[in-house]
């Protein structure tokens, strides 16, 4: 993976954080589209945090 598409999932992440955070305040933070979006943003951040890590250590 490269640093390109590592900013392509650091702007996806961005982005599904502030859907987040809407459809929190519209639906509660309980309810399961504020679940379900949590899930995803975690699910992106874990991708992203592998593949930033991977790449610091070969660089380094």
């Amino acid at each position: 993976m490269t640093f390109i598409e590592l900013d392509e999932i650091e702007y996806r992440i961005n982005q599904l954080r502030k859907e987040l955070i809407l459809i929190a305040e519209i639906t509660g933070l309980n309810s399961r589209e504020t679940i379900y979006y949590s899930q995803k943003l975690d699910q992106l951040i874990a991708i992203y945090q592998k593949y930033y890590f991977k790449k610091v250590e070969m660089c380094c």
